[in-house]
């Protein structure tokens, strides 16, 4: 008899994991109160990427008095002022709708059993499943718990609520506001002020560190804080909100300062939390908190002998591909083939303008690893593809142990940045040197040229 495997959520890591578990010739059964595709399909990378491109594109019109006449120009302006919110919503949806579609399609594919309803432990090889008013026992050999996480709305923003958005409710909103106050500094946070500054939306952006994007160097965080004030973003760092209440049709928000703000909308992007509640993880022997689900081995994602984490609830990196990956390697270790998780080879990247991207070792993390390191830096401005395309801001900085010459880590804030690290993550888990990756030949012009100049200081 195969193998019987539970997996209870069916977002990005859930679903790579169903699917690897199927082909490794287990029986899967995936439930999730929801379609297939998590909050990434439905109300997060991928919506918010779609709204990013729309706002590249009015970018792009808004640019266009270096290329036509005056009277192109008002044309242009005239342009910007149609923009049609609905219709940008609907194109959103339509990649969501299809894409959802495509996991249904692959679940049938490999034979995976999907049941669209609630999940909890009745014990460590049991669960209840609710769907549509009825309810089944499904047994299992190993479960895999792939629930991930929701937005996280603390104190004071708690007691509005219901008047306030957060990363997942923001892509229903009926129109566009015409000035909005977003709560947290962090990726979510400089994604929607770069989207919704471009589609003209006034944006004041708060974040209670002393600078944005606090997990990245601090290089980055002055380059996107300058970039952002360009756009006409308000930039309030090391600021915290004491209250909130409504007002009307305003939101009133006092900041520890004594200041008061005024806004048409708040959209709080904080951060995430988890809750189990209503899986009953404790049946199983589990134990959880609002950052997931307490004991999962880091490296084979391992929470009891027969339970499995992947995705927000391992509190490792809340991040899809993260997940996806740690779906995979769950999946094999739970049909047996080990496999390990390597957090330090996980990318990020931050889709603002210019995008933001990293993999690999800060220099924070490096000097916190006692390592002595040597920093390779070459800036955009120098670039033949950034300079035809205008978009000269930002810079590669590449991190090599000193003795070795073994690559660490890479920070690239640069146009398609999110594409070219994929180039870092190859060459760490390569475990290559500089000069390895030096004697790759990068094509001309292009703007991973600017990996070559770094290497070369």
């Amino acid at each position: 008899m195969p193998l019987q495997i539970a997996i209870i959520g069916a977002g990005p890591a859930g679903y790579p994991a169903a699917l690897t578990a199927a082909r490794l010739g287990a029986q899967v059964s995936v439930i999730d109160p929801r379609l297939p595709g998590g909050v990434c399909l439905h109300c997060g990378c991928i919506p918010s990427k779609s709204l990013l491109d729309a706002a590249h594109r009015l970018d792009a019109v808004r640019k266009i008095d270096t290329l036509c006449s005056s009277e192109a120009t008002a044309h242009a302006q005239a342009i910007l002022k149609e923009i049609s919110w609905p219709k940008i919503q609907q194109r959103q949806q339509e990649v969501t709708r299809k894409l959802t579609a495509g996991i249904q399609m692959l679940f049938r594919q490999a034979k995976v059993t999907y049941y669209q309803g609630t999940a909890s432990f009745i014990d460590e090889h049991t669960l209840r499943v609710d769907r549509a008013g009825e309810e089944l026992t499904l047994p299992f050999d190993y479960a895999l718990i792939a629930t991930g996480s929701t937005a996280f709305v603390p104190p004071p923003f708690d007691k509005i609520r219901a008047h306030i958005q957060d990363n997942s409710t923001v892509f229903a909103l009926p129109q566009l506001p015409k000035e909005m106050v977003i709560i947290g500094g962090g990726a979510i946070g400089c994604e929607f002020a770069t989207l919704l500054s471009a589609l003209g939306v006034k944006i004041t952006l708060i974040e209670m560190q002393p600078r944005l994007l606090p997990a990245m160097d601090e290089p980055v965080s002055r380059l996107l804080a300058v970039q952002l004030q360009k756009r006409g973003v308000n930039v309030l760092p090391g600021k915290k909100v004491t209250d909130a209440h409504v007002q009307g049709h305003k939101k009133i928000l006092t900041l520890d300062d004594g200041a008061t703000l005024e806004t048409e909308e708040v959209l709080v992007a904080i951060g995430r939390q988890c809750d189990l509640a209503a899986l009953h993880p404790e049946n199983a022997g589990l134990k959880w908190n609002r950052k997931g689900l307490e004991g999962v081995h880091p490296h084979t994602l391992q929470a009891a002998p027969s339970i499995y984490a992947a995705g927000d609830v391992t509190g490792l990196t809340l991040l899809a591909h993260a997940a996806s990956r740690q779906g995979v390697v769950a999946a094999h270790n739970m049909c047996g083939q080990p496999m390990q998780y390597d957090n330090d080879a996980i990318p990020s990247a931050v889709y603002t303008s210019p995008e933001v991207a990293t993999v690999g070792l800060t220099r924070a993390q490096a000097a916190a690893r006692g390592l002595e390191v040597k920093m390779h830096k070459a800036f955009m401005a120098a670039n033949g593809r950034a300079l035809t395309q205008e978009s000269t801001e930002g810079f590669v900085e590449i991190l090599s142990e000193k003795t070795t010459g073994k690559l660490l880590g890479a920070t690239l804030a640069a146009p398609q940045a999110s594409e070219i690290i994929s180039l870092f993550s190859v060459a760490l888990a390569a475990q290559m040197t500089v000069q390895q990756l030096q004697n790759v030949v990068l094509p001309h012009p292009t703007v991973s040229e600017a990996v070559a100049d770094a290497l070369a200081r």
